[in-house]
């Protein structure tokens, strides 16, 4: 069996066709800015926290850890649930659970309450991933679909540039408690607008005859529903999987410490601060952009969708390797540009990544899959949890961790070739 070319496909004039696609990515765009603020709210406080709460980097750790080891397990629980009830569904139940949580952070007063709001905000969050490739599935044809997937994942970026920004105003006004809450309220006014808007493509009456017809244009797939205990033996969902497993880590890692990072290396006031995390997440929104853009190009140009993640994938890999060189920078602003870059990096290896499961399984699967792959790359990031905590209580700086970063792009991009050498549909048998 071969990627079906696509050159083969029906020849749309695009704009007459509508875009009302676009419209459901933006939603889509929108409640990944909610989740990052929301994610990344107590990495960005933490450093002003701990002196509050006397936290030590191993208590830190062990908070990252238990949010963590709840997303990994939800994600498995969300992929099968999202294609059990669909998008719309499964968007709005993770939204509420994950916003109900991060509100609840205010009311949080010693380490074994932040390990609950913590482990609460995870089972949530592990929604939102899998519904929001569901939904570009549902959406978008597959040449389109690393583009979606990129814009949408920008919202990751943008929710990084906005916390460090908005929360340490909060926290100076009001106090860290009540950046929690004015944000976790604001937050709930999106699933208003998913209610009202979402619907599938065929049942929307903004999406015209055209339109539909074009999101449509690849083979039909099968009639039959594909559970997680038929891909579970796949070597497709194994590739996406472990390809999840080595790169998740890096940009938890992220995440969580790389204010605690730029604080203790550069000694910056809260000011500074704000500035060049936005910085750096607003470099990475460009990355996350370019990388769905650039495998969308290469197919449109005629190159096979193998060709064009793979080449893609291998571009951003190269990218992410000066993490080797971070430990021995000591100019604030080329820190700042070359920790933009491996997020840039990072975020369009990403966009590719989550691809696979839409480019070689049934839209039925697609849920299970990203459900079994964010499992594994919350265990990696349980693991590096534990890791950091480890290395920067021992030895005190970030040099060893950076080093493992640098490295996992181009082996996670192996693993992915290794097993899916052609990126072909993976084959069922028949019920």
């Amino acid at each position: 069996m071969t990627t079906p070319s696509t050159s083969a496909a029906p020849a749309f004039e695009e704009p007459r066709l509508g875009r009302y696609r676009w419209v459901i990515c933006g939603l889509l765009f929108t409640a990944v800015v909610i989740n990052y603020v929301d994610r990344q709210m107590l990495g960005v406080l933490k450093p002003f926290m701990s002196k509050e709460l006397g936290w030590r980097e191993t208590d830190y750790a062990d908070i990252v850890f238990w949010f963590q080891g709840a997303y990994a397990i939800s994600y498995l629980v969300f992929g099968a649930f999202v294609d059990k009830v669909g998008a719309k569904v499964g968007y709005g139940v993770a939204f509420v659970i994950w916003q109900i949580a991060h509100i609840a952070h205010a009311g949080a007063r010693d380490l074994s309450q932040f390990f609950l709001v913590r482990m609460a905000l995870g089972v949530g969050e592990a929604g939102n991933f899998p519904a929001g490739v569901k939904a570009v599935t549902e959406w978008f044809p597959k040449k389109e679909r690393a583009l979606a997937t990129g814009v949408f994942n920008a919202g990751s970026n943008i929710g990084a540039i906005i916390t460090p920004i908005v929360a340490p105003m909060i926290m100076m006004a009001f106090g860290w408690r009540a950046a929690f809450i004015i944000t976790g309220v604001i937050g709930l006014f999106w699933i208003i607008a998913w209610i009202a808007i979402y619907r599938s493509p065929g049942e929307h009456p903004k999406v015209t005859p055209g339109e539909l017809a074009y999101i449509r244009q690849d083979p039909a797939d099968p009639a039959a529903k594909v559970g997680w205990l038929a891909v579970l033996p796949k070597r497709e969902t194994w590739a996406y999987a472990l390809g999840k497993f080595l790169i998740d880590p890096v940009w938890w890692m992220l995440l969580f410490w790389l204010p605690d990072y730029f604080k203790k290396t550069f000694s910056l006031d809260i000011a500074t601060f704000g500035l060049v995390l936005a910085a750096v997440y607003f470099i990475s929104d460009l990355g996350s952009v370019f990388g769905g853009w650039m495998s969308s190009r290469l197919m449109r140009a005629g190159r096979s969708l193998n060709f064009a993640r793979k080449a893609t994938m291998l571009l951003c890999a190269v990218a992410a390797l000066p993490y080797l060189l971070l430990n021995q920078v000591h100019d604030l602003w080329l820190a700042t540009a070359l920790v933009g870059l491996v997020a840039a990096a990072h975020q369009a290896f990403s966009a590719n990544l989550y691809t696979l499961p839409g480019d070689v399984f049934p839209r039925t699967a697609v849920g299970s899959v990203i459900g079994i792959g964010g499992m594994l790359g919350g265990v990696g990031g349980m693991i590096m949890a534990k890791s950091v905590g480890q290395v920067l209580q021992n030895l005190g700086g970030y040099g060893p961790i950076f080093g493992v970063c640098g490295g996992v792009y181009l082996l996670a991009l192996l693993v992915i070739h290794l097993l899916t050498p052609r990126m072909e549909p993976a084959v069922f048998a028949e019920p």
